[in-house]
């Protein structure tokens, strides 16, 4: 649709109504382009009308290159196919380590609670109770849980290095990183202390690494 343009010697003060009269309209459709089909939602739902379309990559077909990623690869190791599946030294020190401090939380406060709960009080009161108990909760699960945090830690660090230094992963080096991490976590407390809690720690890790076989 068009419109003719003004007349040349139109006045600036002319009437805007005699500006409208003078002004024709007309329509030009024989050059414009035919207006596309109309999508609906019953073609959708026919089958009639192809969605992948609509999608801006469509038509590519086999020129696209998918990222491949590794996050479920498990560890190739010899003999690290075990029951509990890892992709490596990093699996093992995060889960690993979460695992057994939650593990000494939980274990520490069912120690505080009966702890708390059985202690005997000067006078018996419903507050003093409940003080005790959350005191001894609080100590020893913080205990606990610190302690088997950071025994984890050094357990999977140190059973990590053993294992890219062998080439596999075995009970024998598990347990020789049971036997360090027990001796250095005891180490300030005397040799016999070391030695007890390398014993206890390395026999542990066998038992660990023995069972996880197993199952």
């Amino acid at each position: 649709m068009s419109s003719q343009p003004y007349p040349s010697n139109t006045s600036p003060s002319q009437d805007p109504s005699d500006l409208l009269k003078n002004v024709h309209f007309s329509s030009q459709t024989q050059n414009s382009d035919p207006l596309p089909e109309t999508l609906t939602a019953s073609d959708l739902l026919s089958g009639s009308y192809d969605p992948s379309k609509l999608h801006p990559m469509a038509g590519l077909g086999g020129q696209l290159d998918y990222l491949v990623l590794d996050d479920d690869k498990t560890s190739d190791l010899p003999g690290s196919g075990t029951a509990i599946p890892s992709r490596g030294w990093s699996d093992d020190l995060c889960y690993g380590t979460g695992t057994m401090y939650l593990g000494g939380l939980a274990l520490g406060g069912t120690w505080g609670f009966r702890e708390g709960a059985s202690r005997q009080l000067a006078v018996s009161n419903t507050r003093l109770r409940i003080n005790s108990i959350l005191n001894s909760v609080t100590r020893r699960g913080t205990f606990l849980g610190n302690s088997a945090g950071v025994l984890a830690l050094g357990y999977n660090g140190i059973n990590s290095i053993i294992d890219a230094v062998r080439g596999k992963h075995d009970a024998f080096g598990s347990m020789a990183a049971g036997a360090l991490t027990g001796a250095l976590f005891k180490s300030t407390a005397g040799v016999k202390p070391a030695l007890a809690a390398a014993t206890i720690v390395s026999a542990s890790a066998g038992a660990w690494s023995w069972l996880k076989t197993r199952v």
